[in-house]
């Protein structure tokens, strides 16, 4: 377990908190200073920290995802809108607008 809070429970953690102390982890595994139980210790916290890492991430792809759908569908509808009224881009641009985005 992390040696500054051993007790922090790794579901509480932000995205940037769970990557440092993983940080920290790899980096004690890597000197090879601890025992074999501080050894286990360290790998199922890391372990852990990864995971919730992860979890963080893919929750950030499916909202950046949404959003591009969300915006994706409003360009349509401006789009199915605009074809709708009879203005399309040429005639737009004909009549001073200016001019379509699509």
């Amino acid at each position: 377990m992390s040696a500054e809070n051993p007790a922090t429970d790794v579901a509480e953690l932000s995205y940037e908190q769970a990557r440092d102390e993983l940080v920290r982890v790899v980096t004690e595994l890597e000197q090879g200073a601890a025992t074999l139980e501080q050894s286990l210790a360290l790998w199922e916290r890391g372990e852990a920290l990864a995971k919730r890492c992860e979890e963080w991430l893919l929750g950030a792809k499916a909202r950046l995802d949404a959003a591009r759908a969300a915006s994706t569908d409003g360009q349509s509808a401006a789009r199915a809108e605009r074809r709708q009224g009879g203005v399309g881009c040429r005639a737009e641009r004909r009549q001073g607008g200016v001019g379509c985005r699509w």
